[in-house]
């Protein structure tokens, strides 16, 4: 039987534009250590790691006519260079320069032809670091049988990079008479698929996208028929294929004295945090925000089933459910606008019983990069007219870890921008920082970096607000 795309996955490629690139991406930043850190050793890491994840050797083959939904095969033609690709900033290398870089990668799309996933080894980053750049393709990782590549090429302790033979050897893919004939086949088992298929391969995918969303829970479909359309705004505008980014770096003690002091967990803190930037962004750009104004944020969260333990073999176990937090960027008093959130934030998990994040931490490898995705592919389940913006946020581990020998510093996740929403912020924690990727529209949302001083500054009025 033929490997074919689950619908949720068929649904990213048929969705896709040029505009709205749907995949994931993640920026690490490394020391390089004395005994150096090149090109050649990363292409030796990940060569090295790529015999445990299968998916990253294969690509999309499209049914002839669309009967059947795209299946994945080997690529005969398989060129690692091709895929981890060598990068350089003018020296000494700014920070400003690698994430206008970061911008103009996310921003393209990926080639179909090959397999969905690139990585750009960037030199030259001042203070002798370096830089690697990750996108994944949403149709990849599936947290099942695939997770983030960069949940694999980290170690929790500094080797150096044993060269071995690649004896991976490619099956022959199948030719367009056995794709068709495949697809005939299930045709006459499951003759409903047949109009579906064809129909999210036109030019009315979106209006059948619906079907696909039985793919990640009943949650989606029943949220989309209770829930009031998203307040109007800024970031809920025409998306155009350019792309800015900026980052935020916080100290993970200081969300801890403020849960200390007024309660909530990190994760409202952080919600509380970006929802008093968000109300500063507002009103620099003159919106009128009255104490009732709010903005819609959708947040994955991780979820366990009754009586199973969280792990990294069960991340397939867990689920990642959508919750939509109304932000209230209307309150003008940091305090109550946490107070606000803690309370929308724990009628969800009252309700189901959410991953704590010492459970998260226990999952072998840098888990954030594979949570970031499988949050990514949650989020676009969802009508983007019911929210306004995505957020997500995994911890990670609190003790440094590398990439052969070279130590990373600093992890900032890429979320993907849907059609008419302008802003995703991808949150993670790692080794005592709390780090923040904010990927906007270059035309809607050109000022992010203002957005992102902003969180600063909103968290540091809520460490120094009075009880």
């Amino acid at each position: 039987m033929p490997d074919r795309l689950s619908a949720l996955d068929a649904s990213f490629l048929y969705l896709e534009d040029a505009a709205t690139p749907m995949h994931v991406g993640g920026v690490a930043i490394f020391e390089r250590p004395r005994e150096g850190f090149d090109y050649e050793q990363v292409l030796c890491l990940i060569r090295q790691r790529l015999g445990y994840l299968p998916r990253y050797h294969e690509r999309v083959l499209t049914v002839p006519g669309h009967l059947a939904r795209p299946v994945w095969a080997d690529d005969v033609d398989f060129d690692l260079n091709y895929h981890v690709r060598r990068s350089a900033l003018p020296t000494p290398g700014t920070e400003v320069q690698l994430f206008e870089l970061v911008a103009r990668l996310m921003a393209r799309p990926m080639d179909h032809e090959r397999p969905l996933w690139e990585v750009y080894f960037v030199e030259g980053l001042e203070h002798d670091r370096v830089a690697l750049i990750t996108k994944t393709h949403q149709a990849v990782v599936d947290g099942v049988g695939t997770v983030e590549l960069g949940q694999l090429i980290l170690d929790s302790v500094p080797q150096p990079c044993e060269p071995t033979e690649d004896n991976w050897v490619p099956r022959r893919p199948p030719s367009a008479a056995q794709l068709l004939l495949d697809a005939v086949s299930e045709t006459v088992q499951r003759p409903g698929e047949l109009v579906e298929n064809v129909r999210a391969a036109a030019s009315d995918a979106a209006a059948t996208v619906d079907k696909f969303t039985d793919a990640v829970g009943g949650l989606a479909t029943a949220v989309r028929a209770l829930v009031r359309p998203a307040p109007a705004g800024p970031l809920n505008t025409h998306v155009s294929g350019g792309r800015v980014f900026a980052v935020v770096r916080t100290r993970l003690e200081d969300y801890r004295r403020v849960r200390d002091r007024h309660g909530g967990t990190v994760n409202d803190i952080v919600l509380a945090a970006i929802t008093g930037a968000l109300r500063e962004w507002l009103v620099s750009r003159g919106e009128n925000v009255v104490p009732a104004t709010t903005l819609r944020a959708l947040v994955p969260m991780a979820v366990l089933e009754p009586g199973v333990e969280f792990s990294s073999a069960g991340l397939v176990n867990n689920q990642l459910e959508p919750h939509l937090v109304d932000l209230p960027v209307g309150e003008p008093n940091p305090v109550l606008r946490l107070q606000h959130i803690s309370h929308a934030m724990r009628a969800y998990t009252d309700s189901r019983p959410s991953v704590a994040a010492r459970a998260m931490l226990k999952v072998g490898g840098f888990a954030p990069a594979t949570m970031h995705s499988l949050a990514a592919r949650t989020a676009r389940s969802f009508s983007g007219r019911i929210f306004n913006l995505v957020i997500t946020n995994s911890p990670g581990p609190q003790m440094p870890l590398y990439a052969g020998r070279a130590k990373m510093t600093e992890m900032y996740p890429v979320i993907p921008l849907a059609r008419n929403q302008t802003l995703a912020i991808g949150v993670t924690s790692y080794h005592g920082g709390v780090y923040f990727g904010l990927n906007g529209d270059r035309k809607a949302v050109s000022d992010v970096g203002q957005l992102a001083s902003m969180i600063e500054e909103s968290l540091s009025e809520l460490q120094s607000a009075p009880w």
